[in-house]
Formats: C-alpha cells, sequence, structure tokens
C-alpha cells in the first residue's frame, strides 16, 4: 500500500503523523511512504531521515494527497486538502467532526473513508489514540494555567502553588479522565489545591485511591459545581463524550461567580468546548477575555510540545496504520471492532452515530460495510 504522510498546516502545528522509525517499519513491510519536505523539519526530524528510513520525498502535498491510498496525519484536513481527497482513499487522523459542520461536509462530499483516532477503542473500552494525546494536554493545561495567571497575561496575579504564609491557588477540574487525571497530577505537583468534578463514582474512587488526601473528589451536580466555581482560581474543561459535543458545565452567567482574572483552560475545545464561552483560539493568540474571566482555548494545545507529542502520538498510532496497511481497511475493520469504531465517515455516508444524530445523517453501521 503507498502511505502518505503531509505536513501539518495548521498554526503552530509541528507535529508529524509518522516518524521516520514508522517509515522503516511499514518499508520493512513492503509498503511505500511518501513524506512532504520538511514535515518532521519543525521538531528535528530532517528530510534525510526520512530517506534513510526509506521515505520519497515529495515536494507538495497535493501531489501526496491524490496519490496515496493511506494518508496519516495528525489535525483533520484543511477545507482546499479535502478538495484533494477522492473516494478509495483512507483519512486515518484526528477528525473531532462534532465541532465542524464545514469539515463533515466536505469529507462526506470527497467520499474518502475516514477513520478518526479519537473514537478508536481498545479492549479495555478505552481511547488508545486520543489517551497519549489527552495526555500531553492534561498536563499543558497546567503550565498555560499558571502562566496566564500572572498579572502581565491578564491574569489575577496568583502563584498557583503559593509560598509560605500565602495560600496556593485553587484548580477545579471537570472531569476526571486521562485528561482530568493528568490536569491534577501536574497542580499537585506544582503545590495547588485541588478539586476534581465527576459524574462516576467508580471512577472518583480511582482518583482518590490514586491521590489520596492531596485532592478533594465531588460527584458533579450543579451545586457542586457552582461552589467549586466561587473557590477557583483556575478552571480546566477536561470532559469527554467520544464522537460527540462535549457538554457545557459552565454559562456565561456562572462566570459572575469566578473572581475576576481567573482563568479558564478548555481542552475539550476539540469537541466544541464546554464552556458557554469558549471559542477556539491559537497558540499565535491563545486566549481571550469575557466578563473579566480569561479565557485559554487553543484547539491543537499539544502542538505546542510537538516533539514530545509526536513520539507520544506515533508509538500508539503505528499498530494501527500497519494493521491497515497490511490487511486493507475492510479486512482490518471487520476483525478489530474497536478500530471500526474510529470509522466516522465512508463513500458519502456518516458511520458513526454522534456524527449521525449531530448533524441529521443517515447512519451507516459500519459492520455492514
Amino acid at each position: 500500500m503507498l502511505i502518505g504522510v503531509p505536513k501539518e498546516i495548521k498554526n503552530n502545528e509541528y507535529r508529524v503523523g509518522l516518524t521516520p522509525a514508522g517509515v522503516r517499519e511499514l518499508v520493512a513491510q513492503g509498503h511505500g511512504v511518501l513524506v512532504q519536505c520538511g514535515a518532521g523539519s519543525g521538531i528535528g526530524l530532517d528530510d534525510d531521515r526520512y530517506l534513510a528510513a526509506g521515505a520519497e520525498l515529495v515536494v507538495d502535498a497535493e501531489q501526496i494527497l491524490r496519490r496515496a491510498e493511506l494518508i496519516v496525519k495528525v489535525k483533520e484536513p484543511q477545507p482546499h486538502e479535502c478538495d484533494w481527497l477522492r473516494a478509495g482513499q483512507i483519512l486515518f487522523t484526528y477528525l473531532h467532526l462534532a465541532s465542524d459542520g464545514e469539515l463533515t461536509r466536505r469529507l462526506l462530499a470527497s467520499g474518502a473513508t475516514c477513520i478518526a483516532y479519537e473514537t478508536v477503542i481498545d479492549a479495555r473500552g478505552s481511547l488508545p489514540l486520543l489517551a497519549p494525546m489527552s495526555e500531553v494536554a492534561g498536563r499543558m493545561a497546567i503550565q498555560a494555567a499558571a502562566h496566564h495567571l500572572e498579572k502581565a497575561q491578564g491574569g489575577s496575579g496568583v502563584l498557583l502553588g503559593g509560598v509560605p504564609g500565602v495560600a496556593p491557588a485553587q484548580v477545579l477540574v471537570l472531569g476526571g479522565g486521562v485528561v482530568g487525571t493528568n490536569a491534577a497530577r501536574m497542580a499537585v505537583g506544582l503545590g495547588a489545591r485541588v478539586a476534581i468534578v465527576d459524574k462516576s463514582l467508580a471512577r472518583l474512587r480511582e482518583l482518590d485511591e490514586a491521590f489520596g488526601s492531596r485532592i478533594v473528589t465531588l460527584y458533579s451536580t450543579l451545586d457542586a459545581i457552582e461552589q467549586q466555581l466561587a473557590l477557583a482560581d483556575v478552571v480546566v474543561g477536561a470532559v469527554l463524550i467520544p464522537g460527540a459535543a462535549a457538554p457545557r458545565l459552565v454559562t456565561r452567567k456562572q462566570l459572575a461567580l469566578l473572581r475576576p482574572g481567573s482563568v479558564l483552560v478548555d481542552v475539550a475545545i476539540d469537541q466544541g468546548g464546554c464552556f458557554e464561552t469558549s471559542r477556539a483560539t491559537t497558540h499565535e493568540q491563545p486566549t481571550f477575555i469575557v466578563d473579566g474571566i480569561v479565557h485559554y482555548c487553543v484547539a491543537n494545545m499539544p502542538g505546542g510540545v510537538a516533539r514530545t507529542a509526536t513520539f507520544a502520538l506515533t508509538h500508539a498510532t503505528l499498530p494501527y496504520v500497519l494493521k491497515l496497511a497490511n490487511a486493507g481497511w475492510r479486512v482490518a475493520l471487520r476483525d478489530d471492532a474497536g478500530l471500526r469504531g474510529g470509522l466516522n465517515l465512508h463513500e458519502g455516508v456518516a458511520t458513526h452515530p454522534a456524527i449521525a444524530e449531530l448533524f441529521s445523517l443517515s447512519y451507516t453501521d459500519p459492520a455492514s460495510l
């Protein structure tokens, strides 16, 4: 199979879909790999390393997207890239279609078979291709919050960990999944006081066992969230419904409960965000202020630590890329129900129930394909 790896072109996005080691594995198993010139240069993966691994270097993305049978990316294709896709191709990347009706429409029109990293499921029911970036984003959320709490950044001027004689910041984490757990770990490590809110009692028990008295765990209700908002210096939105839009847990009216200069970090922005006032931002302009509250809503947070993120992501995706390349998508999805869960769109039809419901599309069960 011919696999294509175009350069990512989203704002300040330096991750790459395959490392040279990944290319070498594919070439060793008889596949061809096209890599766009400069695709990994931003993180020290120069073209000569891809050549040494057996890749064919291609100057422009259009040639890759038109020639390749399997396209491996990191972020969703941009509008002009969608125009180069076709039926019979496999697109394997993060899609986050629930927050982007226009992208959904363009991909449907292309006829391509679109498999989204974020809805692939493993045997334990977890999300193995979302997890590495959730780990990165959860940890980055606290770094970003600590920075934007600084007065010069529009924050309240609070030091996250405090100092002797001065209380540390209070961090509220909405959602106790991978993002929330990693955010809590970083916040605790920096000396902040942390509360985690979640609807799963089982998950709250796990968090209580993992962190002990270093955090407070709370069952998610309107009362619990509002009480914690009144105390919080930082709120991390870390709620996920796989494939669907994130629930809105904090309204604009509730911003009045927060102290001016508090920081909201919406890690769920790829799925539409879990704060009513959220809108996607970039690494170039990461924040905006609503009613005195700093909002950090960067849609590709892990792109800020692109080298770490690339290796973490490709270690997770490579086994699936090999499976798709070696067996073809039909056999690979037939034999792996979890990978089948990643199929969002195929030849102009919706094959993920959440996407079909959200955009009022007819749904086709992937198993029928």
